[in-house]
């Protein structure tokens, strides 16, 4: 198996041995779903932020692998954060009381300083605009799972690529498979960051930026497609940008039979689609990647807690 993890705060951390191994854990609780494997831990869930995957996915995986669990859905009003406390305070005392502290933040930087001060591992399950660790491994996972293969593939990121954390964390797990093409189709004003394109290089994948969607999605075999961040952008970029991409009935056609549709979700008006479309065809596979959360979280608590 790859190097054990102590915290998990950043995609970098993961080697190709660990991910190959921890998807041989998920593709176990793929099939059986329950274990004891934490019977007796204590596993603290503190989300600053909304949440419905990631905090249920994660709070479902540590309840099949018999843990008990701590919860607070919006730390920011439901705990003395709303009195005061600061960051570390908080995380110095709830590690008192947990086996392993699963923290989504709205501050970049947050769980690598928890992860300072925490004297149990820390999950880092998004961090402002920084980076979403799980979520990456999960997509990597799915993109395994419904290509049979992490080499020689064509990624197409879409959408809010300069606050996308999940763009962001895929990029670099991305860099540690052959043969990964990427291209990034956004507005101008919500293009992907220096420091993505800096890596990508560094890594020797080959990627370009392009203003038409329609052009690339014949040749992709990812479209892995973001929402606006409405939330984490000025009102003029979030208006000048909403509806500029969209996957809907007259450019579904364009996606090859064997190539995914992926999404982080929540979607909303950036995919606009029948329901029957997105239950029966095989190239809509956002909700089996949701599912993949919980299989992956499973096998990620399973190694971090053992």
């Amino acid at each position: 198996m790859g190097s054990q993890l102590k915290h998990f705060v950043k995609s970098q951390q993961l080697n190709r041995p660990l991910i190959d191994s921890l998807f041989r854990v998920a593709d176990t609780f793929d099939k059986t779903y329950r274990s004891d494997a934490l019977k007796g831990k204590i596993v603290t869930s503190f989300f600053y932020e909304p949440s419905t995957r990631t905090r249920l996915s994660f709070e479902s995986a540590a309840a099949r692998l018999g843990a008990t669990i701590l919860t607070t859905e919006n730390a920011k009003e439901f705990s003395s954060a709303a009195k005061g406390e600061s960051l570390e305070d908080t995380i110095r005392v709830v590690s008192g009381y947990s086996d392993a502290i699963i923290l989504r933040h709205f501050n970049e930087g947050a769980a690598k300083i928890a992860a300072s001060l925490s004297s149990v591992p820390v999950i880092n399950a998004g961090d402002g605009t920084g980076q979403h660790p799980t979520q990456a491994l999960l997509d990597i996972y799915t993109i395994q799972k419904e290509l049979g293969r992490l080499e020689d593939f064509n990624i197409t990121f879409v959408g809010d690529l300069a606050s996308g954390r999940t763009v962001r964390s895929l990029c670099y797990l991305l860099g540690k498979f052959d043969g990964v093409r990427v291209t990034f189709v956004s507005p101008k004003n919500l293009r992907i960051g220096e420091d993505i394109k800096e890596y990508l290089k560094g890594r020797g994948v080959k990627f370009r930026e392009k203003s038409k969607l329609e052009s690339v999605l014949p040749k992709s075999d990812i479209i892995y497609v973001t929402r606006i961040q409405k939330e984490r952008i000025g009102i003029e970029d979030y208006e000048s940008a909403r509806g500029m991409y969209v996957i809907n009935r007259h450019n579904f056609g364009l996606i090859r039979l064997d190539a995914r549709i992926m999404h982080p979700l929540p979607h909303v008006e950036e995919i606009s689609l029948p329901i029957r479309t997105e239950q029966n065809d095989e190239r809509v596979a956002y909700f089996r990647q949701a599912e993949n959360g919980m299989y992956i979280r499973m096998a990620l608590l399973s190694h971090m807690l053992r």
